[in-house]
This record gives structure tokens, C-alpha cells and sequence, in this order.
């Protein structure tokens, strides 16, 4: 072919698209028209004839309506072709096609004035329908095939496996003659056990925390004060010294625990503050610093009494009889005392119990950590055992408390009653 003569063609071929246009099919509407079919699998022969079935009588006069109930079948020598019930699926979702016939020698593209939905066919071999199907293998036949041909065809790690599981299952039914005595023991040896209520009262009396109480309403009512210092230690405290005192450095002096910054400033709060829990506060603030200096001493291996009786001379030895008693242990067969992880922690929630207590149940845990040279988290973890919050204080507790504007980002462990303690944590599985 020259190349002129393909030119002349090509020419020929665009007029002819610029002349085409759409127009709408006066087809008859009576009847079904042409169909669109998918094959999923096997194409029939183009001289495959195929018939339409209506499932139902259509009310309308439109055929187009109810077009997926059309039943469309066709039949080779080999199979047979049916319009499957994914049919209708595929309507429902909305997937319809416009169907349009160019003619070339008009140009004109005509539309039929309806869509149409595809019908997707399913095939069946036809010399395959004598057989009866089978049914789909159960979990139990699939595992002893699956065994069969690990144990001919698999390797040596395959087959140990096999005989691993094989050791290690159950066989059901040597167990039904003696269920009912598993039943038995079972029921009597759950006869000991602890219900849920007396599991969490066990509980919460092994808590490494101070007495307290699940009813209270107030928090200065949680942890009451005698209860964490003995009333007979409170009235052997005397705090007349600190009233005799001249400068905050000769107070301070007093103190068994002269480093920690927070005890400092408090100790100056109360003293130029006035009221009736001006002499309470600091006798708190003296038992707090007490406790402070014994934790000191707990850091050796063995805590000696009468080098710990000078030390904290300015507190009745009944005092620090008492603090050898809670917060601390002695060995079988010894009369040596030493300090254990528990009776330290216990130590520091008893601390900090008085702390929420000068603090109005609002404390600054960060000062707190720096004095005991720990890290904020393992203060915030104590707190949380106490059941407060971490949490910022808002515009209102702020001005409750007397604190300003800056100290709105400061964290603070706050306690609130009715108390709640955290929940364990699940482990993921």
C-alpha cells in the first residue's frame, strides 16, 4: 500500500469520526434486546445459541425492569452455560452498562434508551454431572492425611513434630469413665479457696501502703493520722524548741534531716503561719524528717540502736523504737536489724501520707524525687499506690492551695476519696 493511499484513508477515517454523533435507539421496547454475559472461566463458541427464561412475570410494561430476574442458558456439546444468583448481586451493587451500536456508514452512534446489568454465567461440565460430589473433608480426616504424608514425605524435623503432637494428645474418650472424679476433686479442692471479695480484702491488706480506709469521704480521712504516727508518739513529740528558735537556720539545725529541701520550706511555712494546726504541722514536719534520717541509716547493711539513738536525740527513743519495729527486720537466730525492699517502701508511703497531708492532698512530686535523689517515676509509681492521681491542677485548686499562674504545668500527686487504687495491669497475649 503507498503511502499515499494510507493518507487518503486515514482522511477518510477522521471525517467520519468528526461527523459521528449519539442519538437514542428507537428500539422496540417490547421486547429484551440485546444482553451483556461474562464468562468467568470457559468462552463458548461464537455459534453457541442461548435462551432467555423469565423467573417471574414482570407488572410492568417496561422489560427492562426486573432484568436480573431474566434467566439467560446456553449448551455446547460439552457444557451447559446458567446465569448464576451473582447475577442479582451485581445489580444490587449498581454495576450497569450503556450498550450503543456505531454505524460506520452513517456515523451515527445509537444508545439503547435503558442499561443493562452484565449476567455472570456458570458452567457445568456435562460429563461430570453423574458423579456424585463429595463432601469437604472434616478437621479430623484433614489432620490424619495431613499426618500420613508428613510421616512418608516429610524431614526429620516435620516428622518429630508429628510424633511431639501425637504424645501430647488427649484421648477424649479414656476420659469419660473418669470425668465425673476429676469433677470431684475439682469442687473439693476449690473448697479452700478464697472468693473475689475476700481475694481483694487479702489484698488490700498486703498493700505496702498505710492503714487506710475504702469509705472515707474526705481525704484527710483516708489515712488517719494515728495510724500512721502512733498516738503515743504523737504526744511524747515536743515542738517547744523549734517556738525558742530565733532564725530558720537554728530550726532547721533541730532537724534530724537537714537536706531535704521540701521539709525546709515547709518548716519555714509553718513557722510563720498562725492557727490552731500550727503546732500539728510541726510536729508532722519533725516525724517526717525522723523517718527521713532512718531511711538514711537503712542504706547500711545493719542498722545499730544506739548510734541511731544519738542521731535522733532530739525525738523520744520511743520513736525510733517504733521505727525499728515497723520498718525494719531481723534474721532467724540474729538480734542484728536490717532494712528490706518492702519495709523501705513501706518507710516512704508512710512518708509521703503525711506529705499529702501538709501539702492539703495536692504534693509536687518533682521536689520530692530530688531530695531522695530518685527518679520522678518511681515517686509518681509510690504515689499512685496511695490512690492519687498525677495529674495539673486547675485554675481553681490552684487558688485553693495559694499557688500561682507559673506552677500551672507542674504536675502534683492528688488524692480524692472515696479512694481508688489502680487496677493491674493485663499482660498482652
Amino acid at each position: 500500500m503507498s503511502t499515499a493511499k494510507s493518507a487518503s484513508k486515514k482522511r477518510k477515517r477522521e471525517e467520519a469520526a468528526a461527523e459521528a454523533h449519539f442519538e437514542l435507539s428507537t428500539a422496540d421496547t417490547g421486547k429484551v434486546g440485546p444482553l451483556l454475559v461474562s464468562y468467568p472461566a470457559i468462552q463458548p463458541p461464537a455459534s453457541t445459541s442461548f435462551k432467555c427464561y423469565s423467573r417471574k412475570k414482570s407488572k410492568s410494561k417496561d422489560a427492562t425492569e426486573g432484568e436480573e430476574d431474566l434467566l439467560v442458558v446456553g449448551e455446547t456439546p460439552s457444557i451447559e452455560l446458567v446465569s448464576s444468583d451473582e447475577t442479582r448481586r451485581v445489580a444490587e451493587a449498581g454495576c450497569r452498562y450503556i450498550v450503543a451500536v456505531h454505524n460506520t456508514r452513517t456515523g451515527k452512534i445509537s444508545m439503547l434508551p435503558a442499561t443493562k446489568i452484565p449476567h455472570i454465567m456458570s458452567q457445568t461440565v456435562k460429563a461430570l454431572k453423574s458423579i456424585p460430589s463429595v463432601a469437604a473433608p472434616s478437621k479430623l480426616q484433614y489432620l490424619e492425611a495431613k499426618t500420613a504424608l508428613g510421616e512418608s514425605f516429610g524431614t526429620k524435623k516435620q516428622k518429630a513434630n508429628i510424633r511431639a503432637q501425637e504424645r501430647n494428645r488427649i484421648d477424649v474418650s479414656a476420659m469419660e469413665g473418669v470425668m465425673s472424679y476429676v469433677m470431684d476433686s475439682i469442687d473439693k479442692g476449690a473448697e479452700g479457696l478464697m472468693t473475689k471479695e475476700e481475694a481483694k480484702e487479702s489484698s488490700d491488706k498486703n498493700r505496702l501502703i498505710p492503714p487506710f480506709s475504702l469509705t472515707a469521704t474526705d481525704p484527710a480521712e483516708v489515712y488517719p493520722l494515728y495510724d500512721i504516727i502512733p498516738e503515743a508518739e504523737w504526744k511524747a513529740l515536743s515542738v517547744s524548741s523549734f517556738d525558742a528558735a530565733q532564725s530558720d537556720r537554728e530550726r532547721i539545725a533541730m532537724l534530724p534531716y537537714r537536706k531535704s529541701t521540701w521539709v525546709n520550706d515547709h518548716l519555714k511555712a509553718i513557722v510563720q503561719s498562725t492557727g490552731k494546726s500550727k503546732k500539728k504541722n510541726l510536729k508532722i514536719i519533725l516525724y517526717i524528717s525522723t523517718m527521713l534520717a532512718f531511711r538514711q541509716a537503712c542504706f547500711g547493711k545493719t542498722l545499730e540502736k544506739d548510734k541511731l539513738y544519738e542521731r535522733l536525740s532530739v525525738v523520744p527513743t520511743i520513736v525510733v523504737d517504733s521505727l525499728f519495729s515497723r520498718f525494719t527486720e531481723t534474721a532467724r537466730g540474729s538480734s542484728a536489724f536490717h532494712a528490706t525492699s518492702a519495709t523501705k517502701t513501706l518507710l516512704l508511703t508512710h512518708i509521703f501520707a503525711l506529705c499529702l497531708k501538709l501539702d492539703e492532698y495536692a504534693t509536687n512530686t518533682t521536689i520530692v524525687a530530688h531530695d531522695l535523689s530518685m527518679s520522678v517515676t518511681e515517686i509518681n509509681q509510690l504515689f499512685k499506690s496511695l490512690g492519687c492521681k498525677i495529674t495539673k491542677l486547675s485554675e481553681r485548686e490552684r487558688a485553693r492551695l495559694g499557688q500561682s499562674d507559673s506552677s500551672a504545668d507542674e504536675k502534683r500527686a492528688v488524692l480524692s476519696a472515696p479512694v481508688e487504687f489502680p487496677k493491674p495491669r493485663l499482660r498482652k497475649k
